[in-house]
């Protein structure tokens, strides 16, 4: 579990491939301060395992489903990456609620400055997700979490400060570029859940008075 606060930026050292799976080893400092074999480091937003490390860096393994479902199958030698340790039980929730299971890619369509910020507008690969998208929600974006400015059919945007962007990769992200897009765990949820409404535990139809997760279920407890 992470929080979506980036601890620092991380460069690629090697990669090693093997048709869709990959050994990468990325070059770090404060995430080895106290990093043990096992311990989940997430790279760009994708949560993996640290396989071996020395006092410079790290490896993790990637497997097919990761490398088909996020950005680092595009990763190349010399990269710049956003790196975060799983959070302690102890820790702050200075972010958000955040797995480092991305969701899709997403693309950026634009960037532009206003005042002391920089506005990204992004198109998510898959466009049957928007559903998760909502304006002042939480979304996680190459692992940072961010606050949704305004949403479209399509699109939506983030509007980040200048601390965020100084300690973050988005300071190179370009038009045209891809980042991993986690959406808000609760949603995803309760999408799942609301698919269910007229079944019972088992999958069959629920009887005359069953209830569930419903509209209506939530409407009433405060949910929407």
């Amino acid at each position: 579990m992470f929080t979506g606060i980036v601890e620092e930026i991380g460069r690629m050292k090697r990669i090693g491939k093997q048709g869709q799976a990959m050994v990468l080893t990325v070059e770090a400092s404060k995430v080895l301060e106290d990093v043990h074999l096992g311990d989940s480091i997430a790279i760009n937003g994708v949560c993996l395992t640290v396989i071996a490390f020395d006092g410079a860096s790290f490896t993790v393994d990637v497997m097919p489903e990761t490398f088909r479902k996020t950005t680092l199958r595009h990763m190349q030698p010399g990269t710049s990456v956003n790196l975060e340790r799983a959070m302690p039980a102890t820790g702050r929730f200075g972010g958000h609620i955040v797995q480092g299971h991305v969701d899709t890619p997403g693309r950026i369509v634009s960037r532009h400055n206003e005042e002391n910020a920089v506005v990204f507008r992004l198109e998510p690969e898959d466009q049957g997700q928007m559903k998760f998208v909502i304006p002042h929600g939480s979304i996680t974006l190459d692992g940072i979490s961010l606050t949704v400015v305004r949403v479209d059919d399509r699109s939506f945007t983030v509007s980040i400060i200048p601390h965020t962007l100084a300690q973050t990769v988005m300071q190179h992200k370009q038009p045209g570029d891809l980042v991993n897009i986690e959406y808000d765990l609760l949603g995803k949820y309760i999408d799942r859940l609301l698919s269910f409404r007229g079944q019972e535990a088992d999958g069959s139809p629920q009887g005359k008075n069953g209830g569930g997760m419903t509209m209506e279920f939530l409407a009433k407890n405060g949910f929407m």
